[in-house]
């Protein structure tokens, strides 16, 4: 177990670190975040958005003089990922709205990533520059082209210290090989390959060829009116590169193994919870589509999150999950008002911490909720402006239902179902947690002592 990642309600007091992004006021949907990720260190950060931007954070160095305050996030490279695009064949167009963003392992003194939007993934390298060369012998500085005639000597070109410049230059564009809407990218252990997932495909990549691709899902059938699932989510397990999974609208998840067939079209475990025919309804089928599927660092357990709930699944017992933990229960008598507004549909995110003892995911109100695996705790916490002192430690909230109201509860009725977070972060090794709220990302630690 990482140390200072142990039982989280009984030691981890919460408290705000930094809010990132401007207060609501004429926020526009551009600006709304659309997914969070940390770097394998943990020393990046990055978010992208649904104008098309992705924004990198870094943590400073902790200073001498505060050691008690660690390193704060600050920008360290913005750039335009994704512009929006027409297809004039299906006249549609494709926004430019960040999916998901996948950091790859750091080889060298530069970082790359893989950003897409709902056709197209592209690599990107971000890099520094802090000198520059000068004293070309066919350019002026100016970078004008010299007569060559005029040219008597030869120079040495010399490099000349510069203010640090941090570069973003695409290096790798992957276009054309998905029909639908992208909705996964997940890096192979491997660090050659990489996966796509829409709703029917999912496609293995060489990150070396751009031009094509490999089928290696596709529930897609001969008829489009038979089609009774689609693919919501999948990922790369963290250390098998043969093995991946992929989670449906129709709440299974389905473990595939590349070594035994090219096409994973026959999946080699099947995991499904049978229905409770006592619970059976007309939002049954909605609210059991899987939004988000995660290994944890170990590679034992699949975690999965439907719109109730989390579950835990262990990878050698297909039947049923061995840990369920209800995310807001309170909202299944408002299952039919939520059907209208729509917000039955949102897809909620969930992850582990670093020793994959605590899980944590997002629900309405601007709560997230984190479950503690060992003690079988479980806490609701706010991002709001409100408690953005530094330090200031994260008070628990709770939802009351019915009945009499205590005055630190917040009634069901008076939730607002407009403010949602939907993508969260944890740090690979600490207790830092990075949480979306519209246009703003909050980030979260552990109360030092």
């Amino acid at each position: 177990m990482i140390p200072g990642i142990g039982n989280l309600m009984q030691d981890v007091l919460w408290c705000f670190s930094q809010v990132k992004g401007t207060i609501d006021i004429g926020v526009t949907e551009a600006d709304i975040i659309s997914t969070v990720e940390f770097n394998h260190t943990g020393e990046l950060l990055a978010t992208g958005d649904k104008g098309g931007r992705v924004v990198i954070f870094q943590r400073e160095q902790e200073s001498k003089n505060q050691p008690h305050r660690r390193g704060e996030y600050n920008v360290y490279s913005t750039f335009q990922s994704h512009e929006p695009e027409f297809d004039y064949l299906k006249s549609l167009e494709i926004e430019e709205k960040i999916n998901k963003i996948r950091w790859l392992p750091q080889q060298n003194a530069a970082y790359f990533l893989l950003s897409t939007n709902d056709k197209t993934v592209k690599l990107w390298k971000v890099s520094e520059r802090d000198k520059r060369p000068e004293g070309y012998n066919l350019k002026d500085e100016d970078g004008r082209l010299r007569d060559p005639s005029m040219i008597t000597m030869l120079r040495v070109p010399v490099l000349k210290p510069m203010d640090l410049m941090v570069e973003a230059t695409p290096r790798r564009v992957f276009a054309n090989a998905h029909t639908y809407h992208i909705n996964s990218i997940s890096v192979n252990s491997d660090y050659e390959t990489y996966m796509s997932a829409d709703d029917l495909r999912i496609n293995l990549w060489n990150f070396e060829i751009t031009n094509q691709s490999f089928n290696i899902v596709d529930i897609k059938p001969a008829n489009m009116e038979e089609l009774t699932e689609v693919i919501t989510a999948a990922e790369f397990h963290p250390h098998h590169c043969n093995t991946f999974v992929y989670s449906s609208s129709k709440g299974t998840i389905r473990l595939c193994d590349m070594r035994a067939s090219a096409l994973c079209d026959r999946h080699s475990k099947f995991f499904e919870e049978p229905e409770d025919p006592s619970n059976r309804s007309f939002f049954s089928e909605i609210i059991s589509s899987i939004s988000d599927v995660k290994f944890s660092h170990s590679g034992r357990y699949i975690m999965t999150r439907d719109y109730l709930t989390v579950k835990v699944w262990d990878l050698n017992m297909e039947n049923r999950p061995i840990e369920t933990y209800q995310v807001h229960d309170y909202l299944r008598s408002k299952l039919c008002s939520l059907y209208e507004n729509d917000c039955i549909f949102d897809k909620f995110e969930c992850v582990w911490n670093g020793s994959d003892s605590v899980i944590m995911t997002g629900s309405y109100n601007n709560f997230f909720r984190m479950f503690d695996r060992n003690t079988k705790r479980d806490v609701t916490l706010e991002a709001s402006r409100e408690n953005s002192k530094p330090r200031a430690i994260l008070k628990p909230r709770k939802v009351c239902v019915g009945g009499k109201r205590r005055k630190d509860e917040i009634s069901v009725d008076s939730l607002d179902f407009s403010k949602k977070i939907l993508h969260t972060a944890w740090h690979p090794s600490e207790n830092i947690i990075a949480v979306a709220a519209t246009n703003n990302l909050y980030i979260f630690q552990d109360k030092v002592n």
